[in-house]
């Protein structure tokens, strides 16, 4: 039995990098047999979509930018991606994978976690925003 459940999330992407994974499906070219539904293919090394950290390859997509993808042929699907503009909301049907190893291990090589940017640039910009206050008040005492 597969287990899905639903993730909403914005990708901010240039445009000119292009969004960073492939799609397949569509009512001309199913995947899967009686379902046209659009599916993430591949998902390029170092692209938006892959340091975002959170579209996998077989996620569904079930909306972009609040269009619904249901019922559309493969081209007009890869029409709305590439005119999809900077700001880029996709509504994602994520397939849940089986873990079949120790708690935490996911396999296949993936470390599971958040990607270190998402960790990072938070972090730094804390750390910016303290100093910043800090070299400001400390002149008034």
């Amino acid at each position: 039995a597969e287990c899905f459940y639903f993730l909403s999330f914005c990708l901010s992407l240039w445009l000119t990098l292009g969004l960073g994974f492939n799609i397949v499906g569509g009512t001309d070219q199913q995947v899967i047999s009686n379902d046209s539904s659009i599916y993430v293919s591949r998902i390029k090394k170092d692209g938006p979509a892959h340091l975002d950290g959170r579209l996998q390859e077989g996620d569904k997509i079930l909306a972009i930018n609040g269009r619904d993808l249901k019922n559309l042929r493969h081209m007009d699907a890869v029409e709305l991606f590439k005119n999809a503009g900077y700001d880029v909301s996709l509504k994602i049907q994520h397939r849940l994978q089986p873990e079949n190893g120790p708690a935490g291990h996911r396999g296949g090589g993936d470390s599971g976690g958040l990607p270190l940017a998402a960790i990072l640039v938070p972090g730094l910009a804390l750390a910016a925003a303290a100093v910043w206050i800090l070299l400001r008040y400390r002149h008034r005492m």
